[in-house]
């Protein structure tokens, strides 16, 4: 994976990060189903009248939507109204990197190298270590799970949007979200009914509302348009298992931006599992030196691997 290819990646998860931020806020006004179907209704008008459709098998598209759209932010957006701290969330969802691996090797037959298995078991023994500081003194175990479930949900996303291989991924990430607005609202409307609904719009008019709609826009343009339009690009170029693991540097930006601007301090067992889950993720996604001059001088050896599945040497 090449130098810059991994920039752009952590660019991705910084912006995610604090995406996390913006989830809160604007959870203060709209009730999680109706502020997701909000979020992903901002973007599906504009895509509609004018992007082009992806030239994308249809099921792919439809389950990129379902997985990254609906699933993820479904679970998520109801974990952290339900009491998941922000940090907090921000690290679980995490669990999207494993279960990418796993899912991308049972169902894609994808190999992951021995560097890069480790430099996820790393890392994902670092979510854990934060994940035990914080499980039980600030969230239940029902939004630890929903929270999970939405980590399984990007998943499927994640594994969706590689086999859709887009020629213009951002179109993809733009189509995406025509998916999930109207089962949202759905959701919305048999969940949290037409009276939650008509008072979070009636006091989304007033000036105390002003964070949540900033929220609002940051998740629908910086942490939807750019950072899930360079994700999908990442994905359709590299393996599931050498992109995914970037992702495990969300929680280290959710986290301080939360002990920052939310007051949510992190213990020091915190701060080490923080470590633990930058050092993986560095260390899956290393390159291994090839010996051979003859073979490390063919750009065209990263190609099969992108339409194959299979990991290159990490």
């Amino acid at each position: 994976m090449p130098i810059r290819h991994r920039l752009l990646a952590v660019v991705v998860a910084v912006l995610w990060g604090a995406n996390f931020i913006a989830i809160h806020a604007s959870l203060e006004i709209f009730p999680p189903f109706l502020c997701s179907a909000l979020r992903f209704f901002l973007m599906a008008i504009p895509t509609l009248l004018f992007v082009p459709r992806p030239q994308v098998p249809t099921r792919w598209l439809v389950g990129y939507g379902i997985g990254f759209g609906i699933l993820q932010f479904a679970f998520l957006y109801l974990a952290m109204d339900a009491g998941m701290p922000t940090g907090l969330a921000s690290l679980v969802l995490q669990s999207s990197a494993p279960f990418t691996v796993v899912l991308g090797a049972l169902l894609l037959g994808e190999r992951l190298s021995p560097r890069a298995a480790a430099g996820v078991a790393v890392a994902a023994l670092g979510m854990a270590v934060v994940g035990s500081q914080r499980l039980d003194a600030q969230a239940g175990l029902l939004p630890f799970v929903l929270t999970l479930m939405a980590g399984l949900g990007w998943a499927i996303g994640n594994l969706a949007s590689r086999q859709a291989a887009a020629p213009k991924p951002l179109h993809l990430t733009m189509w995406m979200t025509v998916i999930p607005p109207i089962p949202m609202l759905l959701l919305s409307l048999l969940v949290e009914g037409p009276q939650r609904i008509g008072t979070a719009l009636a006091d989304s008019m007033t000036t105390a509302a002003i964070p949540a709609w900033v929220g609002l826009a940051y998740t629908t343009l910086l942490a939807t348009v750019v950072g899930s339009g360079i994700w999908t690009w990442l994905m359709a170029r590299h393996p599931s298992g050498t992109v995914a693991p970037f992702s495990m540097l969300v929680p280290v930006t959710g986290i301080a931006l939360a002990w920052l601007l939310l007051g949510e301090v992190p213990a020091p067992l915190e701060l080490v599992g923080g470590a633990l889950v930058v050092g993986g993720v560095l260390w899956a996604s290393r390159s291994r030196r090839v010996s051979t001059p003859a073979i490390t001088a063919q750009p065209v050896t990263a190609q099969p691997s992108s339409r194959t599945g299979l990991t290159r040497s990490a």
